[in-house]
């Protein structure tokens, strides 16, 4: 599943703001925000409006990888050599 710091970083790589985004996925902006700020291994929400972000950056050119996934595309891209520490909510 995607992480808050993959969806904060496709939007980087597009130049996309929170608002285009959420434009994009039809979703609201706080949905957007809620997700951002997501801490953990997954993102706060449910899984039809994660399902409409990752459709949106996909759309807008971006290809998520999963952990220990191999890149199918021939793009360029940004990979965290490790993951970050997951910090657990209580």
């Amino acid at each position: 599943m995607i992480i808050a710091a993959q969806i904060r970083a496709a939007r980087a790589l597009l130049g996309m703001d929170q608002r285009s985004l959420a434009e994009a996925a039809g979703l609201s902006l706080p949905t957007i925000q809620r997700m951002e700020a997501s801490t953990g291994a997954q993102v706060r929400g449910n899984v039809d409006s994660v399902v409409k972000v990752v459709e949106a950056l996909e759309r807008a050119g971006v290809e998520l990888i999963g952990d220990g996934a191999v890149s199918a595309g021939g793009g360029r891209g940004v990979r965290l050599k490790t993951p970050p520490p997951v910090e657990e909510s209580s």
